[in-house]
């Protein structure tokens, strides 16, 4: 973790954590990506990203940029980041609007293009978004994780039974990934993506302090 981006004490393991102060702990952040404060939310397939970054990407009043949007299927979970960094990483750092292309996983090729305008803040979410080559960028980074078997049966039960042999495969790319990036060891944040505290969902969130969690993704 960077102690420069840290701006508050960490919180317990285990405790609730406001959105609407997490987003104001992002917003007293220095931007880092031109005037964008850039907020990665990564972590593995099935973890809760998804929801954790919309809930606080309208806290924020941001964007939200889900990387499944730039992955040409299955086989693209690291080597989409050239798009990402191309059409709207680089731009933003230069003071400039970006643009990316939305994937049809349906028709299996690239659709709409999307605007991504030089915004006060910006959410990334998906796998590898918090990757070492964006740190420098990142006004913070999180890690939201759950239990393996229940990241899988989230998957499985938003795709089907049918795409079991590509969600295996996506895990062990994934997996091998995060070995080498230790993603989880460099972020501001780690978020329990299936927490058993009782909590408001829409207004709060699971933190944890713990590093390394056995047995979850």
């Amino acid at each position: 973790m960077d102690p420069r981006r840290q701006t508050g004490a960490v919180p317990a393991a285990g405790s609730l954590q406001s959105y609407a102060d997490l987003a104001s702990d992002v917003r007293a952040r220095a931007p880092r990506l031109g005037v964008v404060r850039l907020v990665a939310v990564d972590g593995y397939a099935g973890s809760g990203k998804t929801t954790f970054a919309e809930r606080l990407g309208s806290t924020l009043d941001a964007q939200v940029l889900h990387t499944d949007d730039l992955l040409e299927g299955w086989t693209d979970t690291v080597g989409f980041w050239s798009r990402l960094e191309s059409w709207v990483l680089a731009p933003l750092r230069a003071g400039r609007a970006g643009a990316y292309r939305r994937y049809d996983w349906e028709r299996g090729q690239f659709a709409e293009w999307h605007s991504v305008p030089s915004a006060p803040a910006l959410v990334v979410e998906g796998v590898t978004s918090a990757r070492a080559v964006v740190r420098p960028d990142l006004a913070m980074s999180v890690w939201v994780e759950a239990p393996s078997a229940v990241c899988l049966a989230r998957g499985l039960a938003r795709d089907g039974e049918a795409l079991r042999p590509q969600w295996e495969q996506w895990r062990r790319d994934e997996a091998a990934h995060f070995a080498l990036d230790r993603t989880r060891d460099h972020v501001d944040l780690v978020v329990d993506g299936d927490p058993t505290v009782p909590h408001d969902p829409e207004r709060h969130f699971v933190s944890l302090r713990s590093q390394g969690s056995i047995g979850r993704c």
